[in-house]
């Protein structure tokens, strides 16, 4: 992409998934948790191009095979329904009966075909739905197109979350503005390739349902798949996007002039909603970002970026402001990667610790200062290649094994 394709993509700060054209939101609580909103559903006005990835956990829960199958029958979808409290998970037979049930329940509520509704579900693992709830809630879903409808699904998806997380960008494309809005959920259990995470996405864009599907699994490996909380993968993971086309400009195809400005617009969403997952780590107080450089392939920098922001030891490190970059290595050296043990630089933040894999000499009270910020830069130059890569993670708190020892309760 030149210069003046990416000066096209522009962040709205206020925006949301409402905002692209023809999109609409809606969250309620249903009764599946004891208060807060547990359903939430997102709609176009027509149905829309769609794109997904999932988790790679051998357990894929339900909602994820009926998602697939909507998908697969004709890569159409014009509107979600999501729960929360349940992933509905590990549940044999019947849990892929209330998936399909909760299609067929949206479908009939929106009279639109039940192979245009995808279903998504987060929670507890190996417990059934509530059918009835999610049958009442479905017939009070009363969609708009309002920030706080968007913010009342944003608060219906979360579980763990402490906050919501959402983003919006704007870009021209055949000199026609689209417009693209991502929301997501995830807090624990977030080791991507995918993890506890859902995300969606809407865009007025207008593109190719199979240029659509290749960018997204483009964009994929340097996003969401650079997160990591606490190592473990989930059941559940989910990135869905929806293109309705109704900014009516040209359709974007692989070959078209601008399709380097959608593939930015859709990285930049994607980069900015798992980065917030990653800020919004169980009982975490710092985001850490990794960036590598100097390695044989861009697979091996990502890799060991993410290594090092996977690294229990490096996280606790982190979270007591303690400068011990003897974890980096630590990391780095556990990676199956090409390294060359006597080139190795790191930094913290601008602090030289390792250059040429020598110690350097720093302050410590100068290291404390910058590790006792709330996002933190860990760079790593392997003098060994030209390809670079990041990954995002977050400290690990004493909070962390609070949260997680009490989650069913």
């Amino acid at each position: 992409m030149n210069e003046e394709q990416s000066s096209y993509v522009k962040e709205i700060v206020d925006g949301s998934i409402v905002t692209p054209i023809g999109f609409s939101a809606a969250g309620i609580h249903a009764g599946l948790r004891y208060a807060k909103k547990d359903l939430g559903a997102i709609i176009s006005e027509v149905p829309a191009n769609a794109a997904a990835v999932y988790t790679t956990s051998h357990f894929q829960a339900a909602p994820l095979k009926v998602t697939q199958a909507s998908i697969q029958a004709e890569k159409l979808i014009q509107a979600v329904i999501v729960n929360s409290a349940c992933a509905n998970a590990c549940t044999g037979e019947k849990g892929l009966q209330d998936a399909y049930k909760m299609r067929e329940l949206m479908a009939e509520h929106l009279q639109i075909k039940k192979e245009y509704v995808a279903v998504s579900s987060t929670g507890v693992i190996g417990e059934y739905l509530k059918m009835d709830k999610i049958a009442s809630g479905i017939q009070q879903i009363s969609e708009g197109s309002t920030v706080s409808h968007a913010d009342a699904f944003q608060e219906a998806i979360l579980t763990t979350d402490t906050v919501m997380k959402k983003c919006c960008y704007t870009a021209k494309l055949g000199g026609v503005t689209v417009t693209m809005g991502g929301t997501s959920k995830g807090s624990g259990m977030i080791h991507p390739n995918m993890a506890t995470m859902l995300a969606f996405i809407t865009t007025d864009a207008k593109i190719d349902s199979d240029c659509l599907q290749s960018s997204l699994s483009k964009v994929i490996p340097t996003t969401f798949n650079q997160i990591t909380v606490d190592g473990d993968t989930s059941t559940n993971d989910t990135v869905l996007v929806l293109a309705n086309g109704m900014a009516e400009n040209e359709a974007i195809t692989a070959e078209h002039p601008d399709y380097p400005v959608f593939l930015e617009l859709l990285a930049k969403t994607c980069e900015s909603l798992a980065k917030q997952i990653a800020k919004d780590g169980e009982g975490a107080t710092k985001l850490i970002e990794v960036e590598v450089s100097g390695s044989k392939t861009e697979e091996e920098a990502r890799a060991i970026a993410k290594q090092i922001v996977g690294s229990n030891l490096v996280k606790t490190a982190v979270y007591g402001s303690d400068a011990n970059w003897g974890r980096i290595i630590t990391a780095i050296g556990q990676t199956n990667t090409d390294v060359n043990p006597a080139s190795v630089d790191i930094a913290i933040g601008n602090i030289v610790m390792l250059k040429n894999s020598e110690p350097q000499a720093f302050s410590e009270d100068e290291a404390i200062n910058y590790l006792n910020q709330d996002f933190i830069k860990i760079t790593v130059d392997l003098h060994n290649g030209e390809s670079k890569g990041k990954a995002w993670g977050c400290d690990l708190s004493y909070d962390y094994v609070k949260i997680n020892a009490s989650y069913r309760t």
